[in-house]
This record gives structure tokens, sequence and C-alpha cells, in this order.
């Protein structure tokens, strides 16, 4: 799969994320610490990457967007390290790596995470 850490995410889980195959930038990589949410989603949306952000505002835009694409994982953590990010993220690509696939945000807390498949419908 392909995925786009965002500046909260540390540099090394688009390190591991490598090492198991996939295709991940990090924004740093790429010197665009400064690129604000909008770009970073319309940037994953258009590489095909699956958005990696502590940064709840990306599951509100995904949501607005009406589309399918880009899927996001948002981390709600409490332990923000690396190796726990990377364990939680782990577990989340092996039980959730088909709906990221057909498009969603799955949001990770520290003993589960849930997953909305995208579109997200409003509440019309």
């Amino acid at each position: 799969m392909r995925f786009l850490c965002d500046m909260g995410v540390a540099s090394s889980v688009a390190e591991w994320l490598r090492s198991e195959g996939h295709d991940a930038v990090h924004l740093r990589e790429q010197d665009l610490q400064t690129l604000p949410n909008g770009q970073i989603f319309a940037k994953a949306r258009d590489e095909s990457r699956v958005a990696i952000t502590f940064d709840l505002d990306f599951g509100e835009i995904v949501a607005a967007s009406g589309t399918v694409v880009p899927s996001v994982i948002v981390f709600r953590l409490r332990n923000a390290r690396a190796q726990h990010v990377i364990e939680r993220l782990r577990k989340v690509l092996g039980d959730s790596a088909a709906a990221l696939q057909s498009g969603a945000v799955i949001t990770v807390e520290e003993s589960r995470h849930r997953i909305r498949h995208l579109p997200i419908a409003g509440d019309d």
C-alpha cells in the first residue's frame, strides 16, 4: 500500500512501513513540513496514499469531501512514541487492509481501532 505520514508521525514510522514493503513517504522527507491540512489531504488523494496522522481534522476533511479516497488513519494515543505507534499500526494493517484499500477512516486508540467506511453519509 501507499502511505503519507503527517508531521505528527515520527519519520521512523515511514521507515518501518518501507521495511514492510509499502510505499511510504513522510512530509519532512519532501520538505513539506508547513503544508496545510487541506493540501496534505489533496496530496494523499492525488498520489493514492493513505494519510497517517494524529490530527483529528483529517476525519472531518475526508467526511466533508464525500469521496472514498484517500483513506485516513487517525491516531488518538496517549503514548505517541514511535514504537507504540508502529505496534498499533501493525495491528490495524493486519485487521483492516481491505477497508483502507476500499476507502475508510480508521481511528486508532490504545486498545482498539474503529473503522468508518467512505463515503461518510451526512445526517440529512
